[in-house]
């Protein structure tokens, strides 16, 4: 029997809640689904992505309004996929900015990523005939973007490609906070379908070493502490080593798909198996990977037809 398809049959809806991370700083955080952020300033806020749809913005936009009633100018998009940036309607005037390769990845993948996301986890696109279209970004920065917001300075860094090629964080030097999107993930499933899985593991290296006190993680609850966000990086990390090496251990046995999936279920779910979307997530992960270490530098796109493939092939 073929086991039911990604996070399809996950119903069970979660609320996120707000969380204080420093002075005017605040995490929009799930148990598992994806995390959100905002930043008060003198005159406005500035949104860290933007959720899968305009309803569930609007559900962010309504946490933000608990806080402050300060127009929302900027919404920063930490990469390019749809449950991280369809949302952006709602967000009315907000002028949308990401890393210029994030607008690649949109204008090259983006309506085939929203048709194979909207199929795998159907929860987290509630309202989804309210997405008007694609989020283009208005702006982009290649490699790191500061400006001041009132006395506050926030940097957009994009330190390398990692769980796409245009992650970017969103870093605040005075008071040590970032922003992660899903460049960590903290005790949840890591997806690495889009991932230059090699260079992740070097740019999660380049997050370290900002030392931060606090963290908004892409999934998961925000590490609030220099040793808990150390631990989540770390965590991430053994993750993504973890597929590779039972990955590549698979390739240099001659197996194929099938078996190289066998062996990273048998090899990792002991360690991995109760980290949320674990299960989602990693015939994806496998996916990838196969790919990656024979050679293959770009992610191939992701559509929902080869979703099904891929995920028939791996479960019959």
């Amino acid at each position: 029997m073929t086991a039911a398809f990604a996070s399809a049959t996950d119903t069970e809806d979660q609320k996120p809640k707000l969380v204080e991370l420093g002075r005017d700083l605040y995490g929009y955080c799930s148990v598992s689904d994806p995390n959100t952020g905002f930043i008060v300033g003198d005159d406005s806020v500035v949104a860290i992505d933007a959720r899968a749809t305009p309803t569930l913005a609007e559900e962010m936009i309504g946490a933000i309004r608990s806080v402050t009633d300060k127009p929302i100018r900027h919404l920063f998009l930490t990469h390019y996929h749809a449950v991280r940036a369809l949302g952006a309607s709602a967000f009315e005037d907000a002028f949308v900015f990401s890393s210029a390769a994030t607008l690649d990845l949109v204008r090259e993948r983006g309506q085939a990523d929203m048709d194979s996301e909207i199929g795998r986890f159907p929860r987290l696109f509630k309202g989804v005939d309210r997405i008007p279209g694609l989020t283009v970004p208005r702006a982009t920065f290649e490699r790191e973007f500061s400006f001041w917001f009132g006395k506050r300075e926030l940097r957009f860094m994009h330190l390398g490609r990692a769980h796409t090629k245009g992650d970017s964080v969103c870093y605040v030097p005075d008071a040590n906070v970032v922003f992660a999107g899903d460049l960590v993930e903290n005790r949840c499933g890591v997806y690495t379908g889009d991932a230059y899985m090699q260079d992740w593991l070097v740019t999660l290296e380049g997050l370290r070493a900002l030392g931060c006190d606090a963290m908004v993680p892409g999934r998961g609850a925000p590490p609030q502490s220099r040793q808990a966000g150390t631990e989540a990086i770390d965590m991430t990390k053994d993750f993504i080593a973890s597929l590779l090496d039972a990955v590549r251990h698979g390739l240099s046995r001659g197996d194929g798909l099938k078996g190289c999936y066998a062996l990273a279920e048998r090899s990792m779910t002991p360690r991995f198996g109760d980290w949320p979307i674990y299960k989602h997530a990693l015939a994806f992960d496998v996916g990838r990977a196969y790919d990656e270490l024979r050679g293959l530098e770009h992610p191939q796109i992701w559509t929902a037809e080869r979703d099904q493939a891929l995920w028939a092939a791996i479960h019959s």
